[in-house]
């Protein structure tokens, strides 16, 4: 019992850190553009995760070989990105893109009964046709001129990064299982995940890396505490609950990007894409549930 409430606390740790990931993206992309963030944030990342197993002596090159570490890795690039370019328009919510990312759980269902060939229960039929119905809300909020103008654009990419992500899951969850060694496969995949990101630097308007402190402290803190921090935790609890609990209680990480959103950024829900954000919560908790 004190392995699973230890489990508990674990992933509700990795839920907040990863939940502060949104808002403290947002407020970089006021110093920094999209294209380089993305990439200071994970080849920082990549650079301590190297230390990291230098230090320990478990750097195992054996992992660099596999054709599913190169996969995860370009496909968690590009994933990024997408979310990076997304949350960089104006229009674009800090707390609205925590759900569309949150949605994974949903794709996920919807890409295993095509891949896995997976059947539907209700509750998750029912949670894909409450998630569809609350993406429709959060990204037009009823208002179709926006369409025109190109308002939910931001939103439509978040949307996709999410979709991404799910493929991610999908493939990353029986490939780490079979790996033996989560730690170093899923530090290959951060890796990789750099690659992708470098054709794109060149777009980027930070070319000279004279960035104020506050960008670097973004960087800093999404690499450190919104990456490799939280993904330890989760995978330390991952170890005594399932996989249905351990995505029910990252919701926090939505509560948190919204909280934060609230009182940083000043961003609120209208009545319309409030009613979207709980469509999607309660989406993700029955298809989480659904056995």
């Amino acid at each position: 019992m004190n392995e699973i409430k230890k489990a508990l606390f674990l992933t509700v740790l990795a839920g907040i850190l990863w939940g502060s990931s949104f808002p403290t993206i947002k407020i970089g992309l006021k110093y920094i553009d999209a294209y380089m963030f993305a990439f200071l944030r994970f080849f920082s990342a990549s650079v301590i995760m190297l230390i990291i197993l230098l230090v320990t002596r478990n750097l195992d090159f054996k992992f660099a070989k596999r054709r599913s570490v190169w996969f995860l890795g370009i496909l968690n690039g590009f994933s990024y990105l997408l979310q990076y370019v997304g949350m960089a328009f104006p229009t674009a919510s800090a707390a609205i893109s925590s759900l569309l990312v949150n949605l994974t759980a949903v794709w996920v269902a919807i890409i295993s009964w095509f891949v896995l060939k997976e059947r539907f229960g209700n509750k998750k039929l029912f949670g894909i046709l409450l998630s569809i119905a609350g993406v429709f809300l959060i990204t037009t909020k009823l208002n179709f001129l926006e369409f025109t103008k190109g308002m939910f654009l931001g939103d439509i990419l978040v949307l996709f990064s999410g979709v991404g992500w799910s493929f991610f899951i999908t493939y990353n969850k029986k490939i780490i299982a079979d790996s033996g060694n989560a730690l170093q496969f899923t530090s290959w995949v951060l890796f990789v995940t750099v690659l992708p990101l470098i054709p794109f630097i060149p777009l980027s308007s930070n070319m000279s890396l004279k960035l104020p402190i506050e960008a670097w402290v973004a960087v800093a803190y999404t690499a450190i505490f919104c990456w490799i921090v939280p993904y330890w935790l989760w995978l330390k609890g991952l170890k005594h609950i399932s996989s249905t609990t351990s995505t029910v209680i990252l919701l926090t990480e939505v509560i948190v990007a919204i909280v934060i959103s609230y009182f940083m950024l000043g961003e609120v829900f209208t009545l319309i894409s409030g009613t979207g954000a709980l469509l999607i919560l309660l989406a993700i908790v029955l298809v989480s549930l659904e056995k």
